[in-house]
């Protein structure tokens, strides 16, 4: 009796009432997901450089140089992530963020060098970058915590959060600073007057 009880038993229910699979296959498909962004980090430690080299101002300059630093945090967080499972870290190659870069490329040598429309095509595509980590880090970062994988859930909550704040001082360098700049260049003096006016 006891042993059918067993095999008869469901699985915890979530609050939409649907059952958890935890089993081998919940656990392969995660496994993946961080094979896939452990590569699209170590990429990222190369394509950053790239990136603030391609940079027109100092502020955007800056930030790819902080954000290099923060990647390899993310790199070494999900190091001890794959240690947490009594896994080997391993990279498998993210097509996504390949793609990504190599758009970042392009939009580099589309754009004249030195100019502010340059920062403008950076920013965009850093952001592109920056949404797709944010993306698999709040999936990670679910499945972690249904997981009951409490220790790496906090480890990857840690990341999500710095790529949230990094798409966030992304934007208000745009805002704030490039897109008008770039603008006001190419339109002339007598824009930039005009919005000194309405300031």
């Amino acid at each position: 009796m006891q042993k059918t009880a067993e095999k008869t038993r469901k699985a915890p229910a979530t609050s939409s009432g649907k059952t958890q699979d935890q089993g081998p296959l919940m656990q392969e498909l995660f496994l993946d997901m961080l094979k896939d962004i452990y590569w699209a980090e170590k990429h990222l430690t190369k394509a950053l450089p790239k990136m603030k080299k391609a940079a027109t101002t100092e502020e955007l300059q800056d930030c790819f140089d902080d954000h290099l630093a923060q990647t390899e945090e993310h790199v070494t967080r999900l190091e001890k992530a794959f240690e947490l499972m009594g896994k080997k870290a391993q990279a498998v190659k993210c097509e996504a963020m390949d793609g990504l870069t190599k758009e970042a490329d392009e939009m580099t040598e589309e754009t004249e060098a030195g100019s502010l429309t340059r920062d403008v095509a950076l920013i965009a595509a850093a952001q592109k970058v920056e949404h797709y980590e944010i993306a698999t880090y709040g999936t990670l970062v679910q499945l972690a915590s249904n997981m009951h994988l409490n220790e790496v859930a906090t480890l990857l909550e840690e990341t999500l959060k710095e790529e949230k704040a990094a798409d966030s001082l992304l934007t208000d360098i745009a805002e704030n600073n490039v897109n008008w700049q770039a603008l006001e260049t190419e339109n002339g003096e007598g824009d930039k007057s005009e919005r000194k006016g309405k300031k």
